[in-house]
């Protein structure tokens, strides 16, 4: 007998061996057949989905769980244009933490919405004895104020009080980690907000380092949302790279650099794992840091690395040496210069052919760059999002010639590289659907085209976010699409985004999901 049958619905399975259904059984939270082959089983539980629209839960190969559910509770400063009313909101959140000399976290700021950066000066006017982390919307800077600057070691670069990268690293430092419970709790709250955008698996970009971590037990901090309940999706987890160290192994495994007792890629179950092995090469397009081959328009900068060019893919190297498949963040053209010179002698080195090594963002990809891409296998993770709602400062600061390599899908996928949606929530809207109505028409919010000639078919963005999400992840034997055998994770949606209008694709809504074939917000029965 089948657990559930789901009944009467349009399932895109994203199988080209049966791409369209009607019925579809589970048993014991696994796909066990489609249309004919279970129409006539007896169920347990029969559900009319009564036309919608059902699809292979979405996957989102890059987001930052622990991060979003912090900000979800901190005070911000968003939308702010004024300094004025920036500080008062600051003093407000100053006022309402009452122990002296307390930190106080403010979310949402974007020096762009004010025309310039804040200052520590101007913090200190609203301190009243705290210590006060303003931390940039990319999360590649912060601006604090004085009593941080006066705790930051000696040297410690930074712009009357703006700290971007490695500098605002060392003052993230100065802050006691998080609870495992603390922790716990913000996976939660941000996991239920993917899953009601119909993201049924996820990849945590970054656990444990210096920029995006929280604790150096944040591993145990998702076993314990696992174990209370709190995480009702997939969760894979990359490890910052700054957690490698020198391990005395055995000459024949050629592994100088590793996680305690050789962790790796690949540990773990199908709801809880640990995934690549994360290594930051630069910035950020948001706070300007991302690392360019030439200035940004009307700067006289190219943004910047994380490190030494040498440091960086000895790292690289290092990681590919110890087994790991690596998610190397680069958003600049300079940067994936660095990370695809270092991927290439990493497989000179050892070669591994099914390592499927990745770069996260892909944000400014040279037309020369893209045969390299190709040549070794290695994924682009990218977030339409991000030019969905800042194409045009994006397309501004890169300037005519180089706006239209922003962002890339369809070149990507004409050199056969393989294309990968995802949203590095929090720093913008999480929303597949309206990342895929991007990928597909190519228009920021104000209507402007960016590389319209990058627009590819909704067929393949909803690939990008199904099939090519369980395959960067190493998900594709129980992930990625409506096959007997699958794991039971599904979205429900109220019309098919193959058939309204491109312009509506982001209003569709999502229905219900399954995870192990449980509509969400379910227990087992």
């Amino acid at each position: 007998m089948l657990c559930t049958r789901l009944t009467n619905a349009r399932f895109l399975t994203m199988d080209p061996d049966h791409p369209v259904a009607h019925d579809l059984g589970i048993w014991r939270g696994r796909i066990v057949g489609l249309d004919e082959a279970v129409t006539s089983l007896p169920a347990h539980e029969v559900i009319d989905l009564q036309g919608a629209t059902v699809l292979p839960g979405f996957i989102d190969a890059h987001v930052h769980l622990a991060w979003t559910g912090f900000k979800e509770k901190t005070p911000s400063i968003a939308g702010r244009t004024g300094i004025d009313e920036v500080l008062a909101v600051v003093e407000e959140a100053v006022t309402r933490k009452g122990s002296p000399g307390a930190w106080v976290s403010i979310a949402g700021y974007d020096q762009r919405a004010l025309g310039r950066h804040l200052t520590a000066a101007e913090l200190d006017t609203v301190s009243h004895g705290h210590k006060v982390f303003l931390l940039h919307d990319s999360g590649h800077g912060c601006v604090v104020n004085t009593a941080v600057l006066d705790l930051l070691p000696a040297g410690t670069p930074h712009d009357s009080g703006f700290l971007a990268e490695g500098a605002m690293g060392a003052a993230r430092a100065l802050r006691l980690p998080y609870s495992q419970e603390e922790l716990a709790q913000a996976i939660g709250r941000a996991a239920r907000t993917c899953l009601a955008e119909g993201v049924t698996a996820c990849a945590e970009a970054g656990i444990g380092g210096t920029l995006f971590g929280h604790s150096p037990v944040e591993l145990g901090a998702y076993q314990l949302a696992s174990e209370k309940g709190l995480l009702p999706l997939r969760a894979q987890l990359m490890v910052s790279a700054d957690r490698l160290r020198p391990v005395a192994a055995h000459e024949a495994d050629g592994i100088p650099r590793a996680l305690d007792l050789g962790l790796r890629t690949g540990f773990g179950g199908d709801r809880l794992s640990v995934g690549a092995l994360k290594i930051y090469t630069d910035g950020g397009m948001m706070a300007r840091t991302a690392a360019l081959g030439s200035p940004y328009e009307g700067l006289e900068h190219s943004g910047q690395l994380q490190d030494d060019p040498d440091v960086l893919a000895d790292t690289i190297v290092d990681g590919h040496l110890a087994g790991w498949q690596l998610a190397v963040h680069a958003i600049g053209d300079r940067a994936a210069d660095v990370a695809l010179d270092a991927l290439e002698r990493a497989q000179r080195l050892r070669p591994r052919p099914g390592a499927r090594h990745r770069v996260e963002h892909a944000g400014l990809i040279r037309p020369d760059q893209l045969p390299r891409f190709a040549r070794l296998g290695v994924s682009a993770v990218v977030q339409p999002n991000f030019l969905r709602y800042f194409g045009d400062d994006y397309a501004a600061i890169m300037g005519e010639e180089r706006a239209p390599w922003l962002y890339r899908g369809r070149a990507f996928l004409d050199h056969g590289i393989t294309l990968v949606g995802s949203s590095d929530r929090p720093v913008t809207d999480g929303s597949p659907l309206r990342a895929i109505q991007f990928m597909v028409e190519r228009a920021s919010e104000s209507g402007r085209l960016i590389g319209p000639d990058e627009g590819i078919t909704v067929d393949e963005a909803l690939r990008a976010y199904t099939v090519a999400g369980a395959f960067a992840c190493h998900w594709e034997d129980s992930l990625g699409s409506l096959t007997p055998g699958k794991l039971a994770d599904l979205v429900v949606l109220g019309d098919d985004p193959r058939r309204v209008d491109m312009s509506r694709i982001g209003d569709i809504e999502v229905v219900t999901t399954y995870v192990d074939g449980r509509e969400s917000g379910k227990s087992a029965s």
